[in-house]
């Protein structure tokens, strides 16, 4: 497969399963029904959602100065939010390219050599990744009779051990593979896990390392308050467990790195979520697709006004570096 060929699969594959995704959701629930929900939704829970949300994007922004000020560079705060919202925006057209176009802008506008900035990215990406895995952890630990009993009714336990066991082999064949391996996909692998250990421990060499924890820790907690907030506004998911709120908030993040911007994957993953705890799919799909709408709506606001703003904003430009004054 040629260069090109794979270049554009990365583009259509995404948004062509969105398609097909948006098209079995409205095989579940027509979308006459859906839009009733809308209807009938309280738009005070979705605003105070919108809020939470713009509320975790203003704390990246502001905790990536961090990460570039331990570089060296100390950008304007203006420009960094216009980045983070630029990059959520663009990356509903092409899948990644946001997080290239956000470097490029600290790059065009604050000086800052795209490498760093990029490498920035990835570093905050593992602290990200670590956040999602405590969240995944404390829903295990709350969730953990509920779940096991689950896994229990529907497969048998002798087969659950033995599909661990075959997964802790798979994956050390897997890792001792990729150790030795001197392949393009396997040198791939471990400049990725590489970068991903360096940005790891370039957190813990900043000056403001604590800032950037909390900051870390306020970015999701966020996440988790939109989420859970905006189940009020749908009234037939009145008194929803917290169990069912954490599993769909994880099912749901996940479910954004299968189609550009979560398009029809959204929704669909929070009611596959939900189902778990005996929710109907109708109410299910509804808040799914309402709080896609509503963070979408979000970005592609503040992210417009971001592309839009960056060169007005930006016409005067001086680059300063905290090792230049």
């Amino acid at each position: 497969m040629n260069s090109t060929l794979k270049k554009y699969l990365k583009i259509i594959l995404p948004i062509l399963l969105g398609v097909f995704l948006i098209g079995y959701s409205m095989s579940k629930v027509p979308i006459s029904e859906l839009w009733g929900y809308f209807k009938s939704a309280n738009y005070f829970y979705i605003a105070l959602g919108m809020f939470c949300g713009f509320l975790s994007h203003l704390s990246r922004s502001y905790r990536w100065l961090f990460q570039l000020e331990a570089m060296g560079y100390k950008a304007k705060f203006a420009n960094s939010f216009m980045a983070v919202f630029s990059a959520y925006l663009i990356n509903y057209t092409i899948p990644r390219a946001g997080e290239v176009a956000r470097a490029s802008i600290l790059t065009t506008y604050e000086g800052v050599p795209f490498e760093k900035g990029f490498g920035s990215i990835v570093a905050e990406r593992f602290a990200d990744l670590i956040m999602l895995l405590s969240i995944i952890g404390i829903t295990l630990i709350l969730q953990f009779d509920f779940i096991s009993s689950f896994f229990i009714e529907r497969f048998n336990p002798r087969n659950l051990i033995i599909y661990f066991l075959v997964a802790c082999l798979l994956l050390t064949i897997f890792v001792l593979y990729i150790r030795k391996s001197k392949s393009g996909f396997g040198l791939k692998i471990k400049n990725f896990v590489k970068g991903l250990a360096e940005g790891a421990f370039s957190i813990f060499k900043m000056k403001k390392k604590w800032a950037f924890l909390f900051h870390t820790v306020f970015i999701w907690v966020m996440y988790v308050a939109m989420f859970y907030i905006t189940t009020f506004s749908v009234e037939a998911l009145g008194g929803i467990a917290l169990g069912a709120v954490l599993i769909g908030f994880i099912s749901a993040t996940f479910s954004i790195a299968a189609t550009n911007g979560g398009i029809g994957s959204y929704p669909i993953a929070i009611y596959a979520a939900f189902s778990i705890f005996g929710i109907a799919e109708a109410p299910s799909l509804a808040f799914g697709w309402i709080i896609w709408t509503s963070q979408t709506t979000l970005i592609i606001l503040f992210g417009g006004l971001s592309l839009l703003y960056l060169p007005v904003f930006n016409r005067n430009k001086t680059v300063k570096s905290v090792d230049s004054e």
